[in-house]
């Protein structure tokens, strides 16, 4: 004859411990919304609709200095060039101010385009839906503006540090292009996740 063997007193305790542990468990929740209304891609649209606002309306005032710059007398000014081996006053002519202000409007200008499409792209966030076509075009376009605006400011450059300001101010070297180029390809980078993510998402609908 053999006696029931008793119940393992540490086994019970064991299991009253994970009960204790499943009654205190707290469920996890997220400190903010990512996508959707009220999220925080619907706070960094509002702030790159203000910033979008104002390179628009530098760009404009600075247009209007080009066009005002062709027909404004420019009769003994002179303007000062500094660098880091000093200063050197150079004359204003009509070529000079026409290259600086279409360079500054270039530049602005480069920097609304990207931030036009980088709105429709956060609007996209808002809606909960980023992975749309259109977003992979506009990836791109940033992409491709962000690289022109990076070479025309490196040729800009070196060219006022050559031809307009020798010995004054220094050309950028191949070095400095470094960071700008990988923000290219991360961009690019980010246009093929995206793309990916609309063609999972074409294909689950077809199959739905």
């Amino acid at each position: 004859m053999r006696l029931p063997t008793p119940p393992n007193p540490l086994k019970r305790g064991e299991a009253s411990a994970l009960k204790g542990l499943n009654a205190l468990r707290i469920p996890f929740k997220a400190p903010f919304k990512a996508m959707g209304p009220g999220s925080v891609s619907s706070m960094l649209k509002m702030v790159l609709d203000v910033a979008y606002i104002l390179l628009w309306l530098i760009t404009g005032f600075l247009l209007l200095l080009v066009i005002a710059a062709i027909f404004i007398p420019l009769d003994n000014v002179n303007i000062t060039v500094s660098g880091d081996s000093g200063g050197k006053q150079l004359p204003l002519t009509r070529t000079l101010l026409l290259f600086g202000l279409g360079a500054a409007t270039a530049y602005f200008g480069g920097f609304m385009l990207i931030l036009r499409s980088l709105r429709r792209i956060i609007r996209t966030l808002t809606m909960g839906d980023p992975f749309q076509p259109d977003n992979v075009r506009r990836l791109r376009q940033i992409g491709l503006t962000l690289a022109v605006v990076t070479g025309g400011v490196w040729v800009a450059q070196g060219f006022v540090a050559k031809r307009l300001a020798p010995g004054v101010m220094d050309p950028q070297g191949l070095g400095e292009l470094l960071t700008p180029i990988f923000s290219v390809l991360i961009v690019f980078v980010l246009a093929e996740v995206f793309r990916e993510g609309a063609r999972l998402r074409r294909e689950s609908e077809l199959t739905i």
